[in-house]
């Protein structure tokens, strides 16, 4: 062996004669699917929330929340959220809090403060140590969320008295 490959570890051999990463998307995949990953939206420590939340945009609950979500991008339930639902559905979820009910995204993080009673459907699911989990993983190669269009469709005005409709 050349001491390039002694030096070398196995996984980055693999990458240099496969093209790629092993065990990852090339990073060209993951940034064109991938939505932002930030937050726009804060459900407050101290605060509940019952009923349904879906659309397009980040979200951190801090308080108690009771309904689905779906959300085209990311859902964090921080240490001293708890979140009872049917489904929760979105790009990323991370619980470091408690949530009741299946989670289905393409990443979910369960850290060492997070609790999960549910199934989780995923592409890439990861763990810390101390972290809580009751139900089933199932790891899929591709999984079509169903998730609202990345853009919400505005109408446009109409630009002249023709296309303007008709109180008729």
């Amino acid at each position: 062996m050349t001491d390039a490959l002694i030096d070398t570890p196995a996984p980055a051999r693999y990458a240099e004669r496969h093209g790629g990463t092993m065990f990852r998307r090339r990073e060209t995949e993951q940034a064109q699917e991938a939505p932002p990953e930030r937050v726009d939206s804060v459900l407050g420590r101290g605060v509940g929330w019952k009923g349904d939340v879906s659309g397009v945009g980040g979200l951190r609950i801090e308080g108690a929340f009771d309904g689905d979500i779906t959300l085209r991008g990311l859902v964090i339930v921080a240490d001293t959220g708890r979140v009872t639902c049917n489904q929760i559905r979105a790009h990323s979820v991370i619980v470091a809090g408690s949530v009741r009910g299946d989670i289905t995204a393409r990443r979910v993080t369960i850290t060492r403060t997070g609790r999960v009673w549910g199934d989780v459907v995923t592409t890439s699911f990861s763990t810390e140590e101390g972290a809580f989990l009751r139900g089933q993983i199932t790891m899929e190669e591709e999984l079509d969320l169903g998730l609202p269009e990345a853009e919400p469709q505005v109408p446009q005005p109409a630009t002249s008295p023709e296309e303007a409709p008709s109180n008729d």
